[in-house]
């Protein structure tokens, strides 16, 4: 009877210890970093007509960069800014706070001195927050600003180079970054692209625009710099994809909000604050799909902390849509907050 017991210790100990042992090797033998926080790079246009995005519905040209990457991603069809201006809408992507609660509900009025900002939220997170770009609103935050983009929205030229963003990101392959890459097109003056692609009488205005052959020409120019977007959009795509980072790393392109022509920027209609946003999420996103879950501008930093596994900021006016991006809810506001004001700028 001893015998037997012993027996049955030494079999019982076996069955224990070897799943321990085969669990412990598995573990082991994870490829390095595999529980890594995700990279993050937030590419942002300046001035867009969302609806001129084939993904959306545009007819006049096919953004197929910004395309391709919708068909890898999260589509938002009610992503709303609060006031149709740069400087609100990125000090609000910045702060997760509305315009009267950071301070520039003007054009060009700085935010309240002593706010923290994205850089400060995702840097407790061993973030890494860096810029290139567009500039605007972004002197009280601590960004690391990468060599790139210009930086200049009225510049008549849009020149930029990969290299020194390259060397960022291969430089952050042990440690998580966030990345801003803020476009200048298309902004006006509308003086870069191919504006000869596009036929003026062809050409599909917006309804409510005055359709004039100035008009016409003008949009042309205007959608030449929408095709500089996308193909900046392409560029960085496939830089991310070079850097081997492309399956950790979350791509979202913003729209900012509409564009400089009467009905659009500065106004409260749909053409000013209705924006677009794709998030592409390997593993998490599920690719070619579309939400009508009501998302603002506010709610992508409380988002971004949520994916770092951050803490729920207090006094935030934004949300997270973290759920939304897991697929795990259709809906997030109830409605868009909006507001305007002719104040001169600098009264």
């Amino acid at each position: 009877m001893k015998n037997k017991t012993t027996l049955l210790n030494v079999v019982v100990t076996a069955m224990v210890l070897l799943p321990i042992g085969l669990l412990g090797k598995a573990k082991d033998e994870q490829p390095k970093g595999a529980d890594k926080k995700p990279n993050i790079i937030v590419m942002m246009a300046d001035d867009l007509n969302s609806g001129e995005l084939s993904c959306y519905g545009g007819q006049n040209l096919r953004t197929k960069h910004i395309d391709a990457l919708a068909s890898q991603g999260l589509k938002f069809d009610q992503m709303i800014c609060s006031e149709a201006m740069c400087i609100p809408t990125r000090a609000s992507l910045f702060t997760g706070l509305y315009p009267m609660h950071h301070g520039a509900f003007q054009n060009h009025k700085p935010v309240f001195t002593g706010l923290k900002s994205v850089c400060q939220y995702l840097g407790e997170q061993d973030y890494t927050v860096a810029l290139t770009g567009k500039n605007h609103v972004t002197k009280p935050f601590p960004f690391e600003f990468i060599k790139g983009f210009e930086p200049n929205c009225v510049s008549a030229t849009d020149d930029y180079e990969l290299e020194d963003i390259r060397n960022f990101i291969s430089d952050k392959k042990e440690s998580p970054f966030c990345l801003f890459v803020m476009s200048i097109n298309p902004h006006a003056p509308w003086t870069v692209g191919d504006p000869s692609e596009f036929d003026p009488a062809k050409v599909v205005l917006p309804p409510h625009l005055v359709d004039t052959r100035q008009v016409r020409d003008e949009y042309c120019k205007y959608l030449a710099e929408v095709r500089r977007l996308d193909d900046q959009v392409g560029d960085m795509m496939a830089l991310l994809k070079e850097t081997g980072l492309e399956d950790n790393t979350i791509f979202i392109f913003l729209g900012e909000q509409g564009p400089q022509f009467p009905g659009g920027k500065w106004t409260l209609w749909d053409n000013g604050q209705k924006s677009s946003m794709i998030v592409k999420w390997p593993g998490t996103v599920k690719p070619n799909t579309v939400t009508n879950a009501i998302v603002q501008y506010e709610d992508v930093t409380p988002t971004l902390v949520d994916i770092a596994d951050g803490k729920s900021i207090a006094g935030l006016d934004g949300l997270s849509f973290l759920e939304v991006l897991k697929g795990k809810k259709s809906e997030h506001r109830d409605f868009a907050f909006g507001i305007h004001n002719n104040i001169p700028e600098g009264k």
